[in-house]
């Protein structure tokens, strides 16, 4: 392991760290998952595991989750954990799918400087993969935008079963 991975083991581990045990409906508590980043780069295709565990972008207009308009359910594309409710996504004309508000407890979030000014920067509660920024610019009755890369999710359509998460 070089230096690189493992300051970034010890960042993801300090994330999961900092996001306590869960309770779910009916009472099940959710546990962080923690993987290493060769873990999660040996089950995730290339671009992906870049968006979620490198913070890379994808380019916009480039997701097909952009323009999705079915009901169902956006999970994360590394731990399969449902984090957005086709109900609260809307067209934010900026190229990325986005959402006014995540199913509860599905996100955590965190100051990003990468750009010089601040942003807040969301993750998936459950294994730490990176989603996107937050913004406050959204549509009412929130006024937020969860700007997320597309490549970080997978959609679930209504009505077809939701995957196992990951162990």
């Amino acid at each position: 392991m070089n230096r690189r991975d493992f300051l970034h083991n010890l960042a993801a581990l300090s994330l999961c760290a900092a996001i306590p045990a869960v309770a779910k409906e009916g009472g099940a508590v959710m546990k962080p998952l923690i993987k290493s980043k060769a873990a999660w780069r040996a089950l995730l295709p290339p671009g992906r595991y870049a968006i979620l565990f490198e913070e890379d972008t994808e380019p916009p207009r480039s997701s097909a989750l952009d323009h999705e308009k079915r009901n169902g359910t956006f999970i994360c594309a590394a731990c399969f954990l449902p984090l957005f409710s086709s109900r609260q996504k809307f067209d934010s004309g900026t190229g990325w799918p986005s959402f006014w508000q995540p199913l509860p407890d599905a996100i955590a979030t965190r100051k990003d400087f990468k750009l010089i000014w601040p942003r807040t920067e969301y993750h998936c509660a459950r294994c730490g993969g990176h989603q996107g920024h937050l913004f406050k610019d959204g549509p009412e009755p929130t006024g937020l935008r969860y700007c997320n890369n597309g490549l970080a999710l997978e959609f679930v359509a209504e009505g077809a079963p939701l995957p196992a998460l990951r162990t």
